[in-house]
């Protein structure tokens, strides 16, 4: 079984759990949003939490529930002294080294599990912040982390084999520099940008059917994106109750129906990746890879 036709279950954008209405607004925000906050303050930061926290588990919870891929994007705080890396979607979150040193934790006391970090937004990020989150991935994971290798060589024995635990895929040209940085295009994500169910099931569907490229590994996610009539609509019931729930029941078909297998799909990420029995059900089609390698032997 190799990593490019394991099922692996993965959440976006999955350092948002932590978000702090507190915080300024992040640096790749528009001009009207900036401009939303600095007449409204707090109380228009509580209502951007709604739409941006994709997430209610932390790291660690996520790891213990089988989340094995994360979606992170690094921002820094403008004027900061400290030059201090955050993730942020929209407002910002925790800090990269407390997030990492969660995730390297449950790595110690489970020697047997990997995990693909995708590094593939940078807001505000320059030459010296990509230094100083390589020098942090090294302290952090040290050797877990596997160096590039193709991606048809990534098997669970090769991994345990060499002790690695750890894939980090960089959407920077810093990638071409560092043995343990793997190139953004090693993990395509395509994403559908649509609030509709249906049309994201046809565009899911119709990424299968294309495929990734061969020698990739390859994201499908099932995440529906509000526009801005959509959050007007359901500005204080927020992402979860207005579309995310909602959307459940014909997401979970779409995913029990697909198959594992280089024809097939690899990782899927989700919101609130708790609901539904996503992680469970994503898990789980591991099995029929099983029954196909088999019946390719008979």
């Amino acid at each position: 079984m190799d990593g490019e036709t394991t099922m692996t279950a993965g959440s976006h954008d999955s350092f948002s759990f932590y978000i702090d209405e507190a915080s300024p607004v992040g640096p790749e925000q528009p001009e009207t949003v900036q401009n939303f906050v600095s007449v409204f303050g707090t109380v228009a930061k509580k209502l951007m939490r709604k739409w941006l926290a994709t997430q209610t588990l932390n790291f660690t919870s996520q790891l213990e529930a089988g989340i094995r891929f994360f979606d992170l994007r690094i921002s820094t705080k403008p004027r900061d002294p400290d030059n201090e890396l955050f993730f942020a979607h929209g407002l910002f979150s925790a800090t990269v080294r407390e997030g990492l040193e969660q995730i390297s934790g449950f790595l110690s006391a489970h020697a047997r599990e990997v995990v693909f970090l995708d590094f593939n937004h940078f807001y505000g990020v320059q030459n010296m912040h990509h230094e100083k989150l390589v020098t942090m991935l090294k302290d952090v994971f040290g050797d877990k982390l596997c160096p590039v290798v193709f991606a048809q060589e990534v098997c669970l024995q090769y991994l345990w084999e060499k002790e690695y635990q750890v894939l980090v895929f960089y959407h920077h040209p810093m990638a071409l520099e560092v043995p343990f940085l793997w190139p953004g295009q090693m993990m395509p994500s395509p994403w559908a940008n649509t609030t509709d169910p249906e049309k994201l099931v046809q565009f899911l569907q119709a990424s299968v059917t294309d495929r990734r490229r061969k020698g990739t590994f390859f994201v499908s996610q099932v995440v529906l994106t509000p526009k801005a009539s959509t959050v007007m609509k359901g500005v204080a019931s927020g992402l979860r109750e207005t579309i995310t729930e909602r959307a459940l029941p014909g997401m979970m078909q779409w995913i029990r129906s697909q198959r594992p297998g280089e024809s097939g799909i690899n990782i899927i990420t989700a919101d609130f990746v708790e609901l539904g029995e996503f992680i469970s059900a994503v898990i789980t089609l591991n099995y029929h890879m099983d029954d196909e390698d088999e019946d390719d032997a008979t």
